[in-house]
């Protein structure tokens, strides 16, 4: 799973404890890309000619925290590569588009996933930069795993000073993160080869979740 754009955080605060025994970190209490507006229309997807990507898409919605936004277009393709080799899919967030290259049994946490990169697009600095605080405190922890390849390679190719630098690489693999994570929690599969994270680093996590997405009605 790719995306096409690059990430970008901000700055938060609210000493937050988490459980487990990660060390303190800073979670801020607003949510992620809040709606308040009562007219904001609902996001819905759009796939033109294929019945079955968007029943099986629009049932996925429902399980996903209410989204307000222009339609997406979803679509399966043949096959699908990025500067990194083959992938399962790709968001175009200024398109408003998500190229699906996966199996029928991998659809859920790929469109889930995919699906959450335009949550973290318009999630706003502070909120990711609140998510990225929880990695670091999982980093410094000595977690390891993830909770999909995606996120995992990532974090398995990146450096001490690049995490302390908040490069590049270290926020596309927080954004990945995020989106893989969203894919944990909501897309309904209880287990796979790709959760690697351990029970003790997941908790905080959907506590994370909780209090800043779930039952929100976000912006995409």
């Amino acid at each position: 799973m790719r995306r096409t754009e690059a990430a970008r955080f901000g700055s938060s605060p609210l000493l937050t404890k988490w459980p487990s025994g990660l060390r303190a970190t800073r979670v801020k209490r607003n949510r992620v890309g809040r709606v308040d507006h009562p007219s904001a229309p609902a996001a819905r997807v759009v796939a033109l000619g294929d019945g079955w990507l968007a029943r099986r898409a629009m049932a996925l919605l429902r399980r996903l925290p209410p989204a307000a936004g222009a339609p997406v277009l979803i679509e399966r393709v043949a096959e699908l590569r990025d500067r990194h080799g083959a992938a399962h899919a790709g968001s175009f967030l200024r398109e408003r588009r998500i190229a699906l290259a996966c199996t029928r049994a991998e659809f859920p946490r790929v469109f889930v996933h995919e699906w959450f990169h335009f949550v973290w697009a318009r999630a706003g600095n502070s909120l990711r930069r609140d998510f990225e605080s929880l990695l670091a405190a999982e980093r410094a922890a000595g977690a390891r795993g993830e909770l999909g390849w995606s996120a995992e390679w990532r974090k398995r190719a990146l450096t001490a000073q690049q995490a302390v630098d908040r490069s590049r690489l270290w926020r596309e693999y927080c954004c990945e993160s995020f989106c893989d994570t969203a894919a944990w929690l909501y897309a309904g599969v209880a287990d796979h080869a790709e959760f690697t994270l351990a029970l003790r680093f997941r908790r905080p996590r959907q506590a994370w979740f909780a209090q800043n997405i779930s039952g929100q009605r976000l912006s995409i």
